[in-house]
Order: structure tokens, then sequence, then C-alpha cells
């Protein structure tokens, strides 16, 4: 994979906390960065995803075993005879 770099330019202190929780699980700065972009991206996708899904199932109804039709008054529903 070709890779490309760029410039970041971060606050001090959280270049700091990054330097140390890169040290504190053995990887760089920039490996805690692309696996940092990489998992926002998936959630994103992932986001997208269900979102959709929920979508098509809000169109397209739930099976209620009515077949459409109401068999309950609202008086009768709510107890209100």
């Amino acid at each position: 994979m070709e890779r490309r770099n760029i410039t970041l330019s971060l606050p001090k202190d959280l270049l700091k906390k990054a330097k140390i929780m890169a040290a504190k699980f053995d990887k760089s700065i920039s490996q805690l960065m692309r696996e940092a972009i990489e998992e926002k991206i998936e959630e994103g996708i992932d986001y997208q995803r269900a979102k959709q899904k929920h979508l098509n199932i809000l169109k397209k109804g739930i099976d209620m075993g009515t077949r459409g039709r109401i068999l309950i008054s609202r008086e009768e529903l709510h107890d209100r005879r």
C-alpha cells in the first residue's frame, strides 16, 4: 500500500498524552493515529449501514399479524368504556 505523509498539528498536552499512550502499547504515534482514524471510519460505515437497515424497516413496516386491520378500538385499548 502506498503511503503519504501528512502534517498534523496538535496541542502540546494532547501530543504528550499521545506519546505516553503510544509508548504503553509499544507503538509509534503514526501507528496509533492510523488505528484511531481507521476505527473512526469503520464506526461511520457501521453507523450508516445500521441507519439504512432501520430506515428500510420503517419504510416497509412491521407485520403485526393484523393484515392492516385495526381489531380493537381506542377506547378498548385504553380501557375507557
